[in-house]
């Protein structure tokens, strides 16, 4: 347990966010001094601290509470530590970071950044009419951040620029479809899921009630374009052929289609792929689909609740090409517990033998809610293996495929502290993941556990999220649907 205290309410987010970028395997905890004294849930824990904040009016100071370390730093000239403030933020920031640094002798790679969305500062640098490199400069000066990370990162806001110059912000959206279903939880998971052996006669249920959010959300988007389509989930390809097939030609009946750029299904369980369902698909206007393996380790599968071998990766991917897909993305997980970077190496090597048309590198997030949680616990967290080789690895196999990175985002409690990065081939990119990212279009997200997002005119962005428990989302779909009236999507 790792435990600051802090004289007054300021800055606690920001404070635990680096403190468990250093420490990851450590619970942490920021308290105030008054919850430390006065609080009886705390006051152990608040015996032995780590580290303590002094905000005074004009000057901060941090100490380590084993002696080993002091520092302080003035506010900006007409600044005070009594509010909140960006430049303050910052200094603080940087002042914890650099104390942190020292007494553990290595630094971060993406320095005191603990947004998830790097990128959106440097396309702002872009924006301001500075190149790739100066935004790179920005980064490492502004926010610590590593040379290579820095110039990954501003490389990256340039593709999607690019990438996005023919999207309709300001009259368009995007739609997400959520199908919560999965052939097993795995190890990792986070995500609205639920075991299709329990739910496969509620299936039809399901979609009763997504067909009535449909309609409703629909007439909500009247009037707009509809950019992208995203099928996500869960597992959609979980949806027997005759579901599959109402689901596309619900979406076909209510939704306007004829100038969308790009839909995609997760097809992400290669056990639940069939010749069948690919036909289904392919019947309709789907342009890209994604085969997930997440590791080509037959041990690893096992271990993470894969129920599914490397050679049904291999006969997926290869029903998904006969069936005339020609962009085919692949999912892989670095971090995996006990994987190394030679496992890594070997994945890669066979993901290259397929020779897919995009890859997402995602690094391992220690969620609370996944089961991973609890493997750790047990098994220490030195099984996760996750470093800046193994990015290498896949960043090089990605270069050899004639892919260049096109997205990046961060999540809390990243293996590593690393990064998950998109790469593709050329007019391959997956354009949905990245206006997810850049948060410049509203997302229509319909089913359960989904997240709409309205864009309104001058930047601001409020959310509105359906229930994960499937159960729920079935007894509740009006107050789904209501929630998307007061949102004012259609109006953002």
């Amino acid at each position: 347990m790792i435990t600051a205290i802090v004289n007054i309410d300021l800055y606690r987010y920001e404070i635990h966010s680096l403190l468990k970028a250093f420490y990851p395997q450590e619970d942490v905890k920021v308290l105030t001094q008054a919850d430390a004294e006065n609080n009886r849930k705390y006051q152990k824990i608040a015996k032995e601290p780590f580290l303590k904040v002094t905000f005074d009016d004009t000057i901060v100071t941090l100490s380590f509470c084993d002696g080993s370390g002091t520092r302080s730093a003035k506010a900006p000239e007409g600044t005070s530590f009594a509010c909140k403030g960006t430049l303050l933020k910052t200094q603080m920031k940087h002042l914890l970071y650099a104390m942190l640094a020292d007494r553990e002798e290595r630094t971060l790679p993406w320095g005191e950044l603990i947004g998830i969305r790097p990128t959106k500062i440097a396309m702002q640098s872009l924006l301001r009419g500075e190149t790739p490199e100066q935004a790179a400069a920005d980064l490492e000066r502004d926010h610590l951040v590593s040379p290579g990370k820095a110039l990954l990162s501003a490389q990256i806001a340039q593709r999607e620029r690019e990438i996005l110059a023919d999207i309709h912000y300001e009259n368009g959206y995007s739609l997400y479809v959520g199908i919560p279903f999965c052939p097993t939880t795995c190890l990792y998971c986070s995500f609205p899921s639920f075991n299709l052996a329990h739910w496969k006669d509620r299936v039809d249920d399901y979609l009763d009630a997504l067909e009535k959010e449909i309609a409703a959300a629909s007439e909500m988007m009247r009037g707009r374009v509809l950019d992208t389509v995203y099928i996500g989930g869960g597992t959609p390809t979980t949806l027997e052929p005759a579901q599959l097939e109402r689901l596309f030609s619900l979406l076909e009946k209510y939704f306007p289609m004829e100038d969308i750029q790009e839909f995609t299904i997760e097809a992400g369980r290669p056990d639940s792929i069939t010749a069948d369902k690919l036909r289904v698909i392919r019947a309709h206007k789907v342009t890209r689909i994604s085969v997930n393996p997440q590791t080509m380790k037959e041990e690893t599968l096992r271990l993470i609740g894969r129920r599914h071998t490397v050679q049904q990766v291999r006969d997926a991917f290869a029903l998904c090409r006969e069936a005339g897909f020609d962009n085919i993305n692949m999912d892989i997980i670095l971090g995996l517990p006990e994987e190394t970077e030679e496992d890594v190496a070997r994945t890669l090597e066979e993901i290259e033998k397929l020779s897919p048309d995009s890859l997402t590198v995602h690094s391992l997030a220690l969620k609370r809610g996944s089961r991973m949680q609890k493997y750790i616990e047990e098994k220490g967290f030195s099984s996760i293996n996750n470093t800046d080789g193994c990015m290498e690895i896949a960043s090089m196999a990605a270069a050899r495929m004639g892919m260049e990175p096109y997205y990046l985002y961060r999540q809390k409690n990243i293996s590593g502290n690393l990064e998950n990065v998109g790469y593709s081939r050329p007019g391959k990119a997956g354009i949905y993941n990245i206006l997810i990212m850049e948060e410049k279009q509203s997302i229509l997200a319909l089913g359960a556990g989904s997240i709409s997002k309205a864009v309104f005119p001058g930047g601001r962005i409020e959310r509105s999220d359906n229930c994960k428990d499937v159960e729920t989302y079935l007894e509740n779909i009006d107050e789904m649907i209501e929630r998307k009236r007061r949102l004012g999507i259609g109006n953002s």
